[in-house]
């Protein structure tokens, strides 16, 4: 009886083609909506997971100043300039847990070379900032301890300012000029491309952080501290050591605030993840709403079927069909809607998601589990909106149903 009844149904469909298609579109369209919103809420998330993971792994940023007052306004004028290099150097011997430790400063600078300008931040930084930020040289060398210590005039440069200045030539042993005086280019970094707030990366310019200070913005402190954990499970303890240290260091004791910021990124990170996911499932839930609608729309069809069946039902209940029969009959009929709208709304949002990819600026990642979700849910909305059409063909009286015209 249950081959017979699948088979019953799917004549029924394609008895009435058009009809059953515009039923099924509803179907087709909340599931492709779902799998291709849901794509692009993880592809965001995924988006910002990289940028703040390119930043560096288990990583604590120090800054200065207070990140807000008591009152809750902005710190207040000359905090931003209590870090200093021997606090940086400090930080280093006391502390324990520290991989690498890397101080900068930064400022925007028109660099010129031949008749070609261009306008970038160049950051002064110590060797290990290479290791903290996974940066990898494509030709020449980075930055050295005897770089450091002689403040010698050399430049690091990034992927867009070696192309936009120098073009296809290689600026490796070539000069440039910041602020009206030459810098010899030793090495070219590979390309980072673009961040989650869609910053260039690779617009950057390094020179050793001494020469920064002294020979280029001409400043005795620090914009910030970049420090590499060793352990994951270790960056909460770091952090409460850098704290108390930097402290003691500039004789701040009880209730007064702070004159610097430690920052976590893992926190930063957990805290971005749980945004994006609530972005994904508000997404999600968005869509699913059309689910709802294509499963009125079964119901409102399989209504309809049921009155024009109802000779056919009659004719079946007086052949010994059982209340079961008839209720499995209509019900196999409107899941059959379900999987095939369902099956048909995957290939849809699959491709949807693609095509996103391919021809928009939103990157998108297809998984499994939005897609087994999104198929579930049209699965159960077709039965779900399919029991009370079936009920009501089950319980019709076979005579009222024969005498129907």
């Amino acid at each position: 009886m249950f081959k017979e009844s699948i088979v019953i149904a799917l004549r029924a469909l394609l008895a009435n083609k058009l009809r059953s298609i515009l039923t099924m579109l509803g179907i087709i369209i909340g599931v492709g909506a779902v799998i291709a919103m849901v794509s692009i809420g993880m592809g965001v998330r995924q988006k910002v997971q990289n940028s703040i993971a390119s930043l560096g792994s288990n990583m604590l940023i120090v800054t200065p100043g207070a990140a807000t007052s008591q009152g809750g306004g902005h710190s207040a004028l000359g905090t931003s300039t209590t870090l200093l290099l021997d606090d940086a150097n400090y930080i280093k011997q006391a502390a324990k847990g520290i991989e690498y430790l890397a101080p900068t400063v930064s400022k925007s600078y028109q660099i010129v070379a031949g008749n070609q300008n261009w306008t970038t931040t160049v950051q002064g930084i110590t060797p290990d900032y290479m290791s903290i930020r996974n940066l990898t040289v494509g030709s020449g060398s980075f930055i050295s301890q005897r770089d450091m210590n002689s403040r010698n005039r050399v430049v690091v440069l990034g992927a867009t300012v070696a192309e936009n200045l120098f073009g296809e030539m290689n600026p490796t042993g070539q000069n440039v000029r910041i602020n009206n005086t030459p810098y010899q280019v030793i090495g070219v970094l590979d390309s980072k491309g673009q961040s989650a707030m869609g910053q260039d990366q690779d617009d950057i310019v390094m020179v050793p952080l001494t020469t920064a200070q002294e020979r280029l913005i001409g400043i005795t402190y620090l914009h910030s501290i970049s420090i590499q954990v060793s352990r994951m499970d270790e960056m909460d303890q770091v952090q409460d050591q850098i704290t108390t240290l930097l402290r003691q260091r500039h004789k701040i004791t009880g209730d007064k605030q702070d004159d610097f910021t430690v920052r976590n990124l893992t926190s930063i990170m957990a805290m971005a993840t749980e945004t994006t996911e609530t972005i994904t499932l508000l997404l999600g839930s968005i869509a699913a709403i059309s689910l709802l609608v294509g499963g009125i729309g079964i119901m409102n069809i399989m209504m309809v079927s049921v009155t024009e069946r109802t000779r056919e039902i009659g004719i079946r209940k007086a052949l010994g069909a059982t209340y079961h029969d008839i209720m499995l009959q209509f019900l196999i009929e409107s899941i059959v809607i379900g999987v095939l709208g369902g099956t048909w709304g995957i290939i849809l949002g699959v491709a949807a998601a693609f095509a996103i990819s391919a021809f928009g600026s939103l990157n998108t990642v297809i998984s499994l589990l939005p897609i087994l979700v999104s198929f579930g849910f049209s699965v159960a909305v077709g039965l779900f909106f399919g029991i009370y059409p079936a009920r009501k063909a089950a319980l019709l009286d076979p005579i009222e149903a024969l005498r129907y015209e």
